[in-house]
């Protein structure tokens, strides 16, 4: 299992969202580029970049900024934030970025997400599902994490066919931000449904057995983020546990 340590972008620093709310943010002292030299000389193989901004205007704010990271040092980015179009997606892989985070168009367009996995390719994109429980049921937010999509995960994930998307990454927004533990239920049964994704876990990680216990469900991947930023665990002991068998 991979660890993508998180970088969060807002207003050019490092930051973190309690439960994805803008108004609940915690900003972290260091500059993105140092917190992005660290992970990566702790040995991280990729890491997960946001463009926060972007995500809460609707189109691309940050990116700039994050070619320049990308440029910077030598490992692979995985990032998104205010993606809204095919030339987004080519400005940032063009910038370096190794795979680009498509949020809610994944959800409200399907069509053109699905054109574009077809045109850069499956390994170049990851599907991006931030999901708030109503009534039992995982539902995609959008805009940011404040509105409702209106259809379930599993209507969601039914527009992108076996071979048709690679790459998932699902975030319980109820938990992202929060060290309460990952929705371990949501995530197996994720697993069930679609065995054909290479899926990335996402919210509430707060101790290496969170990351043994999403390990153990088959997960491929599980992003990290406050947790690190609060010493909760190192990121070699995080990258240990994930490796281990």
């Amino acid at each position: 299992m991979l660890i993508y340590p998180a970088i969060d972008l807002k207003d050019g620093v490092c930051v973190r969202l309690m439960h994805g709310k803008f108004d609940q943010v915690t900003q972290y002292d260091e500059q993105p580029a140092v917190r992005l030299s660290a992970f990566a000389a702790e040995g991280a193989e990729w890491i997960h970049i946001v463009d926060l901004d972007g995500a809460e205007a609707g189109q691309a704010m940050q990116h700039a900024l994050i070619g320049d990271l990308t440029r910077a040092i030598q490992v692979k980015i995985q990032s998104g934030g205010g993606v809204r179009g095919a030339n987004d997606v080519a400005k940032l892989l063009d910038a370096g970025v190794s795979r680009v985070v498509v949020g809610s168009l994944a959800v409200t367009q399907p069509n053109d997400v699905a054109a574009w996995l077809k045109g850069f390719g499956v390994e170049q994109i990851t599907l991006a599902l931030d999901v708030k429980i109503e009534d039992g049921m995982p539902v995609p937010a959008l805009k940011g994490w404040t509105q409702s999509s209106g259809v379930t995960l599993w209507e969601a994930l039914d527009r992108y066919p076996k071979g048709t998307a690679k790459h998932l990454l699902v975030t319980d927004v109820g938990r992202d931000g929060a060290m309460t533990g990952p929705n371990l239920e949501l995530l197996a049964e994720i697993r069930r449904r679609r065995p054909d994704l290479v899926l990335q876990a996402s919210g509430g990680v707060s101790s290496l057995e969170d990351l043994a216990a999403v390990k153990a469900l088959g997960c491929n991947g599980a992003i990290v983020g406050r947790a690190l930023y609060e010493n909760r665990f190192t990121l070699p002991e995080a990258i240990a546990t994930a490796k281990r068998s």
